[in-house]
């Protein structure tokens, strides 16, 4: 039934539930999981010098969200090697998360998109509208909205 999974993680409770998910679906029907991360950096203005001056230089936000999101990744990605998933791999989007969860499952003729009902941004979800449901709406193939409950990923809790 399902040969491609993508599993988002933004590492929240939800997501590493989800994961779970993803890979009791995975080992099941001998699939292909895709673990996507996706970070969005907004621009904030800059000024040509500081009031505050660091003894060590700090790397730009892009740069740091870029470090966060792979080791994200490559540890849900080692999580469900070691859940049994025989081919998993790790993709590192930066952009809307929305739209970059869309464009990997359409790139990877993903069947089914597993990801958690809330993530890391539930107050811009609330205002905006959530990532999932958004997927949701949007995709093409089988969406499992996962909620936290009992059970959830050791990661996340």
């Amino acid at each position: 039934m399902f040969k491609t999974i993508l599993a988002a993680n933004d590492g929240s409770h939800h997501a590493w539930r989800a994961l779970d998910t993803a890979c009791d679906l995975a080992r099941q029907y001998g699939a292909r999981l895709i673990v996507v991360g996706a970070y969005r950096h907004r621009t904030l203005p800059s000024t040509s010098h500081s009031l505050v001056q660091g003894r060590e230089a700090v790397s730009p936000p892009d740069e740091e969200l870029s470090r966060l999101t792979h080791e994200l990744v490559e540890s849900a990605v080692e999580h469900a090697k070691q859940h049994g998933v025989q081919q998993v791999e790790g993709i590192v989007r930066r952009g809307p998360p929305a739209r970059m969860i869309l464009e990997v499952a359409k790139q990877h003729d993903v069947d089914a998109i597993v990801m958690g009902s809330r993530g890391l941004t539930d107050i811009e979800g609330f205002l905006l509208g959530s990532v999932s449901h958004k997927v949701s709406n949007l995709c093409d193939c089988t969406c499992i909205t996962v909620k936290r409950g009992k059970g959830a990923g050791a990661e996340g809790g």
